[in-house]
This record gives structure tokens, C-alpha cells and sequence, in this order.
């Protein structure tokens, strides 16, 4: 299985992209300079971020970990890969010593299904591995922002509550910074070192950590190569002699080709994400929202002729009739599992796990299915110009008024759950109690129906391993997506910002709440690209260009972390 996954919805939006894509993988570490912090006190009120030599100051050391060694190591900024089958005899130990102490933990995280009930197998299994008694508090991930919302404004605070990137809105940035506990003094430079597997994580994913110039956050580190794939049907491809698209006229006329609306059959879904790609488009999923230096000018993607040329396709597309009507419905289209399957259409984007995903999915019931994913193309037929995702998208923060003993607990959770591929607290953290809920069969794990039950996303979201892709049921597949993420993570580019983790002033925190609806209503037809230039006009008079001014502030002082 892909390592740390959660369910996420098939239709594109930039929250199901990012659960997906945090919760997929992780990052190698790097060295980028990252901008001083500015701003006030640590009372809830600090803007900026922290780089250079404050945040060596609070920066865990790095110690690579050498219990397993992957098959495939990280190149381009993919994940790393192992192919082989798994063998429970020669599994290492990487947590040689139980660090918890005792006691109780509660921990408030987003839940994609059905949470299990409290003591339930899988959680005592987990919790007498690592000598803590891990309480749950599960939460909708769906509805988790106005879950967290309400939390983080009272006093009743778990100990632990996962904060992901893309619920990072509004007030909650402050409330982190004034909520949670400094961790510096637990884990800055060789105090990491009581815990060999968060003192493995990459250097990136910590800076990521940083929230009011402390060290606040546990990550789940994500790979900086890009996680967004243009999936499609390989099957159907080579039965029909269908060529993989180098271009966007190309993909046009592929499209035309394929799409034949009587026979219930279409090219793709929204391909909105891909033509970003295509494009050229600067991210845009998480803060520093799309901002980037382009030619010695502060600008943000909205502002750029490549955003709306990518619009412009994608529109063209449903113009076109050759996207499946499921995705007129509204941004999120309906689950695209089934219907992909049953080959209605043959290709849609979406965050690399799916790639595993839809095999497992179709492994038995329809042995014919190959899905593949095509590697970007640039919109003229040249080479693609794409973006780093962001070094970590996920966080676990401890409670301001947590004790010592309580936070040591915690980082005991977080050593066990961050454990590499390849061993023992890994296969317990991911697959829980060999016999009762997975089994393992010619060097394949599979779960049992209790395993589908119990073993969910609840302890990754602690805090997990570098970027790993391991599937060995389908090792093919693993061995494509790390494949896939060096090719086209050599195309990537690290914008201005990159790994920063930033707090904007509040008063700027709204101004483009509503730019993704208003992509989906161009692309489906509903508005008008000179709509999108309106919005952006008034986005700069309404605080756009006052924005700009800070980030360039925080430029001109302290340089750029662009490489």
C-alpha cells in the first residue's frame, strides 16, 4: 500500500489534491534559506517566518537512518522506493527501547471513514508498543476546518490536534502560534537525538515546522517532486492504439478521437490541474500562495498570462464535449473509481496515490485494467516548467499547558509512527497485528476485513518517515511513481518561497477565498475569462498589491530561497 494514505475525493480540488498529497509521501531534505521572522511577540500575533541563522538555532539535527536501505533512493526530490516482497523474519527494530512513560494522551485528528471504537485492537497493539495510551478524537476530515475552528477558540484543547496546510485559513495560523507548545526544547539540534526516527526526517520538513519562530509542529513530510498525475487507461490506450499526448493540441485531438458521447464513453475528466501544469502555473495550493519572482517582479499566479491561458484550455476542453458530464456537476466531481473502470472515460488528474489505489481496486474483479500515469508535457510541446510541491502539508502540535511528561509521551508516539519502511513499528503502524489484521502471502501483506475496519489514517498523523512508496502487492507500481516523480521532478523549480512555513497578516488572509470556484465556473463555461481579470483587479485594490509589498519586504531583507 502506498504508505500513510488516506482516502481523499477523486475530483481535483486543492483540499482533495493536498490530503492526498501530504498524506501520500515525503521529502528529501535540502539547505534552502529560508526568510528571518518578522513581526511581534509570541503572543498569537507574529507574522513572517524564520530562515538563516534563527532557524538553524531551532532546526533538530539531521541523523539519515540506516535500518533499511530502499531499493530505489530519492533523486529530483521523489520519494524512495522499495520493489521487493516483504519478509516478516528479517523486519528491523528501529525502536529498540519503549520511550513511553505512561499516562494518557488525547489526540484530535481529521478522519477520512468510519473511525474504529476506542480499544479496539489495532489502538492497543499500538499503545503497548509505544508505552502511551494514545485516546482518540476523531474528527470528519471532511468538516474538519469547523471542528478545528471551534477547538482551537476554546480552552478545552486536546493534547494533540493534527493541523493540515489546507484548514491553515483564517485565524488558525494565530491560534497556533498562541495555542501550542514549543517543542525547541525537546528536539533542536542534538536533543533530536533521543529520537533516531524524527531525527530522520528531512531538514525541509522541519523548517515547514516552524510557526512563530518556534518549533511548534511534528510533520508528515511530503515530496517535493510533483504528486499531481495525469492518470490514464493504459489498457484501453495500446488496445486502441492511442498515443500518449506531447502537447496540448495534441491531448486536444486525442480527445476528440477518444470521446464518443452515444457510447457513453468520454476523454477525461476536469483537466484543469494538469493544464497548471502544462502551462506552467505557479502553485498555488498552499501558503505562500502563488507568489514568485518572475523577471525581478513580485507577481502572483493569478496575475499571469500562463493562469489564464490554462483556463482557457481547460475551458476549451468542456467546449469541446470530450469531458465526462459528471464534472459539470461542480468542482468536486462524484467518485471517479467505477466509472473510470468501466472505461467512461480514460483519463483525469489526481494526486499519485490513486495510481496505486485503482489497481488494488481493480486487481481481481477486472484483471484487463492498467492504469498508468503520463508524464507532463509543456503546453507547446516542450519541456514542462513545474513547481516543488512543498517539503510537508501536515502537522501534529502539543498543547501550550501539555507537561513534560506529557510531551515526552507524545514525541515517544511520534518516534514509533515515523519509523521507516522495512520495520517492525512501520508494519505495526501501517498494518497492524500480523493474524489479526493483515496476513501475508508470498511476500504480500493483505489486510482482513478487521484490518480495513481498524487500521486507518489515526497514528500516521503524528508524525511519519521521509517520502516512501512501497507496494508489494503491485511492486511494478512503486517502481512507476518514484519513476515518474524523478522525471518530472527534473523539470521542477523551487519557487521564492519554497519550504517556508508563513503566517500573513490576518487582515490578507481572505482575499482569494473565492479564485477556485471562480476557476471551476470558467472552465465549465459559467463565466467568462474577463471575469477572472475583473477579480483580479479588484484583488489588488482590495489588499493584492498591499500583500505584495510585505512579501517583497520580506525579499528585499532577507533574499530568496528560489533555486
Amino acid at each position: 500500500m502506498t504508505p500513510n494514505a488516506a482516502s481523499a475525493s477523486s475530483g481535483p480540488s486543492r483540499r482533495s489534491f493536498l490530503a492526498s498529497t501530504a498524506v501520500a509521501t515525503a521529502a528529501v531534505a535540502g539547505g534552502v534559506p529560508l526568510l528571518a521572522a518578522c513581526g511581534g511577540s509570541d503572543s498569537g500575533t507574529r507574522d513572517g517566518t524564520t530562515s538563516g541563522k534563527d532557524a538553524e538555532k531551532i532546526l533538530p539535527a539531521f541523523v539519515a537512518s540506516n535500518v533499511v536501505k530502499p531499493d530505489i533512493p530519492s533523486r529530483n526530490g521523489s520519494a524512495i522506493g522499495f520493489t521487493g516482497k516483504l519478509d516478516l523474519a528479517t523486519l528491523k527494530t528501529s525502536v529498540p527501547k519503549q520511550l513511553g512513560k505512561g499516562g494518557k494522551v488525547t489526540v484530535m485528528a481529521p478522519f477520512w471513514g468510519s473511525p474504529p471504537k476506542q480499544g479496539n485492537a489495532y489502538y492497543t497493539a499500538m499503545n503497548d508498543l509505544i508505552g502511551v495510551d494514545v485516546v482518540w478524537q476523531n474528527q470528519d476530515g471532511n468538516t474538519y476546518d469547523q471542528k478545528l475552528g471551534a477547538v482551537l477558540a476554546s480552552s478545552d484543547v486536546p493534547d494533540v490536534v493534527v493541523v493540515p496546510g489546507w484548514n491553515m485559513g483564517g485565524k488558525i495560523p494565530s491560534a497556533i502560534i498562541s495555542k501550542f507548545a514549543d517543542l525547541g526544547p525537546y528536539l533542536s539540534g542534538d536533543e533530536v537525538k533521543r529520537y533516531p526516527n524524527l531525527a530522520a526526517i528531512p531538514t525541509d520538513a522541519w523548517r515547514r515546522s516552524i510557526f512563530g519562530g518556534k518549533l511548534r509542529g511534528l510533520p508528515m513530510p511530503a515530496p517535493s517532486a510533483p504528486s499531481m498525475v495525469p492518470l490514464y487507461r493504459q489498457d484501453i490506450f495500446e488496445k486502441e492504439g492511442y498515443e500518449v499526448p506531447k502537447s496540448c493540441d495534441e491531448f486536444m485531438a486525442l480527445a476528440k478521437e477518444i470521446t464518443n458521447a452515444r457510447a457513453r464513453r468520454w476523454a477525461c475528466l476536469d483537466m484543469k490541474w494538469t493544464a497548471f501544469q502544462a502551462f506552467g502555473v505557479l502553485s498555488g495550493s498552499e501558503k505562500p500562495l502563488g507568489w514568485n519572482l518572475v523577471d525581478g517582479k513580485l507577481v502572483n499566479r493569478i496575475e499571469t498570462e500562463e493562469f489564464l491561458e490554462a483556463l482557457e484550455w481547460s475551458r476549451k476542453l468542456f467546449a469541446a464535449g470530450v469531458v465526462h458530464p459528471d464534472s459539470k456537476m461542480g468542482k468536486n466531481a462524484p467518485d471517479a473509481g467505477p466509472k473510470f473502470a468501466a472505461g467512461e472515460f480514460l483519463i483525469y488528474p489526481n494526486n499519485i496515490s490513486q495510481w496505486w489505489g485503482r489497481t488494488a481496486e481493480q486487481a481481481t474483479q477486472n484483471p484487463e485494467f492498467k492504469i498508468w500515469g503520463m508524464d507532463v508535457w509543456g503546453h507547446d510541446g516542450g519541456e514542462p516548467v513545474l513547481w516543488a510541491d512543498q517539503p510537508a502539508g501536515i502537522f501534529a502540535f502539543v498543547n501550550k499547558k501539555a507537561s513534560e511528561s506529557v510531551v515526552r509521551n507524545v514525541l515517544a508516539v511520534a518516534n514509533v509512527t515515523a519509523a521507516p519502511y522495512g520495520t517492525k513499528e512501520y508494519m505495526m503502524t501501517n498494518y497492524g497485528v500480523e493474524g489479526t489484521h493483515y496476513t501475508v502471502k508470498d511476500g504480500v501483506p493483505v489486510k482482513t476485513d478487521k484490518g480495513n475496519i481498524e487500521v486507518m489514517n489515526a497514528y500516521v498523523m503524528v508524525a511519519s518517515p521521509a517520502a516512501t512508496l512501497a507496494h508489494p502487492d503491485f511492486p511494478e507500481v512503486a517502481k512507476g511513481q518514484v519513476e515518474w516523480q524523478q522525471r518530472m521532478g527534473a523539470f521542477a523549480r523551487k519557487s521564492a518561497f519554497w519550504g517556508m512555513q508563513i503566517t500573513e497578516p490576518a487582515r490578507y488572509t481572505n482575499l482569494t477565498n473565492d479564485v477556485e470556484q471562480l476557476e471551476d465556473d470558467i472552465v465549465r463555461g459559467r463565466k467568462k475569462i474577463g471575469d477572472m481579470q475583473q477579480f483580479v483587479s479588484d484583488w489588488k485594490s482590495k489588499g493584492g498589491d498591499e500583500l505584495r509589498d510585505w512579501y517583497r519586504k520580506l525579499l528585499d531583507e532577507n533574499g530568496s530561497a528560489a533555486s
